[in-house]
């Protein structure tokens, strides 16, 4: 049995009540399925005196339950009535008591089928039908890329939005392909654009993004149809960079939503969707070692006091050879008697066997020895020398055989090969500390660019005063000296320099763009 036992299998499978099961449930359907809308035919409608409107939507296949809440209810245009063909806009929940899952309508409208309406579903089909929709060909995004790619207008609100959640977030190095965002030139620009970050060379001079974004703000369908445009959508299929959808609202939806790898439903949705919160991630981090530093104490004391516990069974050292010791004491007072039993047994034996002895059996047996001795030494000559030329002859054969000439060759080209390995070893060996320089590379340069040192490089400043940063005006009037550190150095304003040591330095308040 083992001091420390591994926990048995199926210990740490958690139990759920079904109400936490369902509402588990309820918050994977509502995070999926935020926001949608539904096309469909009105089947059961039903109206309550409560003012709510229960009914089905169906299509040839499938039904799903809605509900229109009787304040929603009071304000549609169009009221549903069963077998009318609608488009509902609603957001997915789940009903527990049930067990069932329901759209709650926020919007009800006919399908009416415009030119551009049936243009987009047949250009929806048939990529479908090449598989550009497929989830298997969409890639992973990357934890924290280094570099963003954003194809957008340069003078809208949206790429503002996204450079201010980034910096929020976790601010990451951005490259901006400027295009148009509606009009004719729209979709030949966004594909380009896309093609033209996939054509960077990685490790250049102009770094290739590890993530693209294609955003735009809302609109109507005739707004945003540049991106329903095929150009756009196959040149989406066909980025090897990850790239998120953030085009319109979350209830826009356009081609390039379903051929990107991940579909954000506003610009800002889609920088958080591309980074990580910096300070949740460090605080994660300090809680994972924590909680880890914790395990290995508590496994530890565990650990001991087992060890304790198994010691206490354990006997004493010098009880173990109690019994052996009184053992040997009855052996060693039986010894003496076994000794003169076993002595007296062996004369009696001998007694007996010398008894049937005669000199005259002894003598015949010793000629007879004799004789076949003779035998043998008289045919052992002869077989020694035939021996003696057999392994002569053998010797000779393989001394014939035997060619310096070949060793040599042999022993060279072995040294060649020694020779050959030797130099694979030594370009290893170089390679391998190549490798480990340019990590250590990095790492150095991912510790100057997080450092606010980097920042203040690019023409910002921190400005502090009576000892702490001032990040507003108001402040900046109250404080009676402001001290302004620029990359290159420190200069005081309005007085002397503060002789109290300055607070460490805050988070950069400027753009980092």
């Amino acid at each position: 049995m083992d001091l420390i036992d591994d926990p048995m299998e199926g210990q740490n499978s958690p139990e759920f009540s079904v109400t936490e099961l369902s509402g588990a449930i309820k918050r994977v359907i509502e995070g999926e399925f935020s926001h949608v809308r539904i096309k469909g035919e009105v089947g059961r409608v039903s109206r309550p005196r409560s003012g709510h409107i229960y009914l089905d939507l169906k299509d040839d296949k499938s039904v799903i339950s809605g509900v229109i809440w009787k304040g929603v209810s009071a304000r549609l245009e169009t009221q549903p009535e069963e077998g009318m063909e609608v488009v509902a806009t609603g957001r997915i929940t789940t009903f527990g008591g049930q067990s069932k899952y329901q759209i709650v309508i926020e919007d009800i409208k006919p399908a009416g089928m415009g030119a551009l309406m049936a243009l987009l579903e047949k250009r929806k089909k048939m990529l479908a039908a090449e598989g550009l929709f497929d989830a298997s060909r969409k890639q992973t995004l990357p934890y924290l890329p280094e570099v963003i790619g954003v194809v957008t207008s340069p003078s809208g609100a949206v790429i503002r939005d996204i450079l201010h959640r980034l910096r929020d977030r976790f601010p990451r190095k951005v490259l901006i392909w400027p295009v148009a965002v509606q009009g004719a030139k729209c979709a030949p620009e966004v594909a380009r654009a896309i093609e033209g970050f996939n054509a960077m060379t990685p490790g250049g001079a102009l770094p290739r993004p590890d993530l693209l974004i294609v955003a735009r703000g809302g609109g109507s369908v005739e707004d945003l149809w540049g991106f329903n445009e095929e150009v756009v959508a196959r040149a989406a299929a066909a980025s090897q960079i990850p790239l998120i959808s953030a085009v319109g609202h979350e209830t826009d939806t356009t081609l390039i939503d379903f051929v990107s790898d991940m579909r954000a439903p506003t610009p800002t949705a889609a920088a958080e969707l591309a980074v990580p919160v910096r300070h949740e991630l460090a605080a994660w981090l300090e809680n994972q070692s924590a909680r880890m530093r914790q395990l290995l104490s508590n496994g530890l004391t565990a650990r001991g006091q087992r060890l304790r516990d198994v010691s206490r069974a354990l006997p004493r050292a010098d009880t173990l050879l109690d019994a052996p010791r009184q053992r040997m004491d009855r052996a060693g007072e039986q010894l003496g008697p076994a000794l003169i039993a076993g002595v007296q047994r062996r004369r009696v034996r001998l007694a007996d066997v010398s008894g049937s002895l005669r000199p005259a059996t002894l003598r015949q047996r010793i000629a007879n020895d004799r004789t076949r001795l003779n035998g043998l030494a008289a045919r052992l000559g002869p077989a020694l020398s035939r021996g003696i030329a057999s392994k002569r002859d053998r010797y000779e054969s393989r001394a014939k055989g035997f060619r310096p000439a070949a060793l040599q060759r042999d022993r060279d080209a072995k040294a060649e090969s020694f020779q050959r390995l030797v130099t694979r070893l030594s370009g290893a060996a170089q390679r391998q500390m190549m490798d480990w320089q340019k990590r250590l590379a990095a790492m150095e340069r991912l510790r100057e660019t997080l450092s606010y040192k980097s920042t203040l490089a690019r023409g910002y400043a921190v400005v502090r005063g009576d000892g702490a940063v001032v990040t507003g005006t108001k402040a900046a009037k109250k404080a009676a000296v402001l001290e302004i550190e620029f990359a290159d150095g420190r200069m005081v304003v309005g007085g002397k320099a503060p002789t109290k040591k300055a607070a460490p330095p805050a988070k950069d308040q400027g753009s980092l763009f």
